[in-house]
Parts: C-alpha cells; structure tokens; sequence
C-alpha cells in the first residue's frame, strides 16, 4: 500500500522536510502496521535532520513517537491485536507518516480514557519524565529538586510527576510567560535565567543547602552552573542539549566540587526490556488518569507541513507539548 510522509534526501534545514508518497510493505514476523492518527514532534528530530546526529541511512523518514491503530500484524505477534489502540517511542525511525510497520515489541495498548494525540505528545516525554523521577534518581517527598527548561514539554511533565511524589521543583525558564507556565505545572519556584544568576537563586531558596539533584536537557548554556547547585555528593542528569553539546571538561571538577555524580542517560537504555516498557507506560498513565500530571497538546500542525513545526521548535516558539496530525 502506499501512503504521505515526510522523507529526508539531505540534511539541512526545515526546508529538507518533503512531503512524498512512499510505500508501505505488508507486516512480517513480529511486526504490526500502524495507522497513525498522530505524531510526536521533538527536537531530537532537529538534531537527526540538521546532521548534529547522525541519521541511520539516506533518505529517511524521521520520528520515532506516534499514536493510532493497528490495522495488520504479521507472524508471531503476541503483543498487539488488529483494532487495538496503541502508541510507541523509540525502534525503527519513521514515525512522520500516515501508516508505517513497525515492530510489535515497541507498541503499547492505550487505555480507552487517553486520546491518541495526548499519547502521541507523552510517550518520549512521558516515560523520559517517568524514568527520571523513579529510577535515574528516585525522587521522594522533602526533596528539593532543580529543573531545566521547566516549560518544556518535558519539563512540564516531570515537574508535576516529582511534585506528586512530594518533591519542591526549583524551575528555570527564559521568560516570565514561560515562569507562568512552569508554576502552573508544578515548579514551586522559577527562576528567569535571561536576567536572573539561578546559581546565587538556588542557593537562596535552599537556604545554601542546595540540591541533591539537576535535571538538564539544555547542555552547554546550563551545565557548568548546574554543578554549582548541587549538593555533596549530588547527581547531574544531563538528558540533552538543545543549546548546544556539552565541551569537554576534567573528571576532577566533580571531587573538587563535592564528590558529585553524572550521568547522560536515555529513553533506550530504560525501556530495553518488554517488562520494563510495559511498567513504565502503566506509571505514565496512571498518573495521567488520576490527573496528578497533564500533558496539554498545545500547538497542532498538519504533517504536510512539518517543516512549519521544525521553525517553531527551532526558535523555542512552542511551550508544552506539540504534535503533527496525518
């Protein structure tokens, strides 16, 4: 069958982004044909289609996060069954599409109470948030934690998720709209880091004690810094670095500055095990059902126009979640 998506020829700018017809091959063992009814959008899909990462072949079709139906499966599929609502992240790249096959291993069912553009938008985010907060470092009631780009779509998510489980979430944005958003999601504090130092903020608001832990996604503008606001023997989740790569620096700056840990973890590596995405989707979404965490799908684009999406992800003009629509 064929079907639209986005194809890749070159790496470059949005402009790269065409929209084609491809076609889509029958499932085989193991495999389900998805069709989607929505997209994830994330910026590790700027980075594949600029080059800063490399891309697994040319031309490709990116993304890696979408929600829909199950419309075939192949062989030898036991996870998934023709009908079922279901969403993934992470396998085979080629989630800018109408429908697609992909590996069954990777597909979770949806609860009948999730929409597919809300799961679209939470799986990378979602169980990115999930494996930070309860397995990276297990956030426990009385911390104090320190978050990066708290108005983000991950940072939305994880400030409410460590909120639930009892945390005090200290959240950096680099604007007083985004403070807003951030304190409405979570974050007890915020800290406009474009006019405000959040090392000498942090160490107010933590009465000099600091934290036992930073999460950082933004990389080379925060990294150095974060260090500062860490406790003794505090931990450094650094999980990505929309303002850059981290330069390199000397393993004695974590003695000198209190025997501290860090570590650059990823979706992968968490969910590698079946068991081990199947628990953490179930914590993704039970705790979007209670309601303790929302994930607000605030901008849609058609999937024709994905190079649209890319500038507004590029500029940091999208807070929250986005999402493309087939």
């Amino acid at each position: 069958m064929k079907c639209k998506a986005i194809v890749v020829h070159q790496t470059g700018g949005p402009e790269v982004l065409k929209y084609e017809e491809v076609e889509v091959p029958a499932p085989g063992k193991g495999e389900a044909l998805v069709r989607h009814r929505a997209i994830g959008l994330n910026f590790v899909e700027i980075y594949l289609r600029s080059g800063v990462y490399p891309a697994p072949s040319m031309p490709f079709t990116p993304g890696s996060e979408a929600a829909g139906v199950v419309e075939a499966v192949g062989p030898e599929v036991s996870e998934v069954r023709v009908g079922d609502r279901v969403a993934y992240v992470g396998g085979p790249l080629g989630s800018y599409s109408e429908a697609r096959v992909i590996p069954a291993r990777h597909l979770v069912k949806l609860p009948d109470k999730i929409d597919e553009a809300t799961a679209a938008a939470a799986m990378l985010k979602g169980l990115t948030a999930d494996y930070l907060v309860n397995a990276t470092y297990q956030v426990k009631r009385g911390d104090t934690i320190l978050l990066h780009a708290a108005a983000g779509g991950t940072g939305m998510i994880l400030s409410q998720w460590a909120k639930h489980l009892g945390a005090t979430v200290i959240g950096t944005v680099g604007s007083d709209e985004k403070a807003k958003i951030a304190a409405a999601h979570g974050c007890a504090h915020t800290i406009n880091y474009s006019r405000e130092d959040f090392v000498a903020r942090v160490n107010e608001i933590t009465g000099g004690r600091k934290v036992p832990v930073v999460y950082d996604s933004v990389g080379q503008t925060t990294f150095m810094k974060s260090l500062d606001c860490l406790a003794p023997r505090g931990l450094m989740v650094s999980f990505g670095q929309a303002s850059g790569m981290v330069p390199p620096f000397s393993i004695n700056i974590l003695s000198a500055k209190g025997s501290l840990y860090i570590t650059r973890p990823t979706l992968l590596t968490y969910t590698a095990r079946r068991e081990d995405l199947e628990a953490s989707a179930r914590r993704l979404f039970d705790v979007l059902l209670s309601g303790a965490v929302r994930c607000e799908v605030r901008r849609t684009f058609k999937l024709a126009n994905a190079a649209a999406a890319h500038r507004a992800l590029g500029d940091r003009a999208t807070t929250g979640s986005s999402v493309l629509l087939p």
